[in-house]
């Protein structure tokens, strides 16, 4: 059980820009809800000393404030235009700092993954029956678990809408760099001005199909995919050595048609791919496909400035392929699917396509946002990425382990909470041995029923 100690909000230490702010049709796509994630820290284990909880709050509060000087749209509130869009006013009305304390042990909340429902407990909770423009964009909270052993657990809630995973972790590294005492570099604030992604000129007709903005494919015999909704979800946490990376890599490579390798991304993701097609033993003709998001921030020309704040996600999708030619045919056929769309999305014409292509949504935004699965409503007209086919995500230049509040390095990042459809997430992990470079983490979401045959065929395909 965790207790609240203290509710903190926090405001811009100096007087910020006031009044509206465009946000980009990119970031009209997510869901409007928060992302939650949770770093979890144990000094003694980086051999500092054991830090007072009240001290350690103070500190946070008092950087939180000078970094939101920076970062000054996140102390806003979102609202909602007549058109359907989200708007952002720029008020200051600040974010949420809790400070609370667990009667739980490090331990006892054994490997942090959220199928621990005590998990919750360390994630701030936001009532979303109250107005879109009451809640906080950004809340953290500071959970100091029972015992000696210094531990501490900092749960982030991060609204989508404000910016991707990417502007997230930046804004939490330069955060905790200002707690730890340290100063920023220059290269280190936010570019904030979100109307370098607005379109220029006249809407032109999309030069491209765009398939990533259309109905994936539906498990044969349906007309929708109702049922695969309503199917409840779990999650594992994979971790793949340096060693087994490198196999993947040696058997991909060994049949691939270009000079070009693999890259560990297209590897990973194939073998993602074909493990949930045997998990979920699919009719050898039935249709599946893999979406995913690729950061654009250095594929637009000229290209976005890297410190951008903001959503820079350009959606993609795989040719659509057949369940037993990707459990079939050897590893190197469903990481050239992967390369194929991470291809579309390198091209800049494509993206500029795609940015007039979703600027064509006009009154349509309800249909792309999909918090309404958390909510427990199952709707047949808005995108669904589960079985048969899946999404993923790429944390793989992501560098969440900088995080270090003045705790050290955190020894644990993850996911706050279990999405409810298929989906998997590939991040770097520094090898536990420490000599072998990195290896990679796969934090997967995947349905109860076909979960233990997937990990399975995870461990047996490599």
């Amino acid at each position: 059980m965790v207790t609240i100690l203290g509710t903190h909000t926090v405001i811009p230490k100096e007087e910020t820009p006031k009044g509206l702010l465009w946000l980009s049709d990119n970031d009209q796509l997510w869901r409007w809800s928060h992302t939650p994630s949770i770093y979890v820290y144990n000094p003694k284990q980086n051999n500092n000393t054991v830090v007072d909880v009240n001290v350690l709050v103070e500190r946070m509060r008092d950087s939180l404030s000078e970094i939101l000087v920076h970062y000054y749209p996140l102390a806003g509130r979102l609202s909602w235009t007549d058109g359907g869009r989200l708007e952002l006013d720029c008020n200051a009305k600040g974010v949420l700092l809790l400070e609370a304390e667990s009667k739980k042990s490090m331990a006892e909340y054994g490997d942090f993954t959220p199928n621990e429902p005590s998990i919750k407990e360390l994630i701030p909770a936001v009532d979303y029956s109250r107005q879109i423009n009451e809640l906080p964009l950004f809340l953290a909270q500071v959970t100091k678990f029972h015992g000696g052993d210094g531990g501490f657990a900092v749960g982030i809630l991060f609204s989508h809408p404000l910016g991707d995973g990417l502007a997230a972790i930046r804004f939490i590294n330069s955060w905790a760099k200002l707690t730890r005492g340290a100063k920023l570099d220059p290269s280190e604030l936010p570019f904030l001005d979100r109307t370098v992604l607005k379109p220029t000129g006249p809407l032109t007709q999309p030069r491209f199909d765009h398939p990533e903005f259309k109905p994936l494919p539906l498990i044969l015999g349906r007309t929708d995919n109702i049922e695969e909704q309503k199917k409840k979800t779990t999650f594992a946490l994979l971790k793949l050595t340096p060693e087994h990376v490198q196999k993947l890599k040696k058997n991909a490579n060994a049949n691939n048609p270009s000079p070009r390798p693999y890259s560990r991304f297209e590897i990973i993701s194939a073998h993602i791919w074909r493990c949930a097609c045997k998990a979920r033993n699919l009719e050898e003709n039935q249709p599946t496909v893999v979406k995913f998001n690729v950061d654009i921030r250095n594929r637009l020309n000229p290209p976005l400035p890297q410190n951008y704040f903001g959503n820079a996600l350009g959606p993609t999708v795989t040719p659509t392929c057949y369940a037993k030619e990707i459990t079939t045919q050897p590893i190197s056929y469903a990481s050239q699917k992967i390369r194929e769309a991470v291809n579309k999305v390198s091209n800049h014409e494509f993206v500029k396509s795609q940015m007039h292509y979703v600027a064509g949504f006009e009154n349509r935004w309800d249909l792309i946002r999909t918090p309404y699965l958390e909510k427990g409503e199952y709707r047949a007209d808005v995108p669904f990425f589960g079985n048969p086919n899946i999404i993923l995500g790429s944390w793989m230049s992501m560098p969440f382990y900088e995080a270090d509040f003045g705790l050290g390095k955190p020894f644990y990042f993850g996911p706050g909470g279990v999405c409810p459809y298929d989906r998997g997430v590939i991040a770097l992990m520094p090898d536990e041995d420490g000599d072998n470079g990195y290896g990679v983490v796969v934090y997967m979401h995947f349905q109860v029923d076909h979960m233990k045959d997937f990990i399975k065929y995870f461990w047996e395909d490599i």
